[in-house]
């Protein structure tokens, strides 16, 4: 039988440097991972029927 244990990290909010513990994570997870993670958080703040704003994006070219 499996069980759940919750984990526990007590630090003072100053000295958590969670900046650094999150950047750490997310750049040991695949690209692909990461852009689907992004692209679901933007997805959670469209209403329904809404698109991606992608006006901001600059698309440049890989050179060989």
């Amino acid at each position: 039988m499996r069980k759940i244990a919750p984990v526990l990290r007590r630090v003072m909010m100053k000295d958590a440097n969670d900046e650094q513990h999150d950047l750490e994570y997310w750049l040991s997870r695949p690209v692909k991972e990461r852009a689907a993670a992004v692209t679901y958080i933007i997805s959670q703040s469209l209403t329904k029927g809404q698109r991606m704003d992608k006006t901001k994006l600059v698309k440049k070219r890989m050179y060989e």
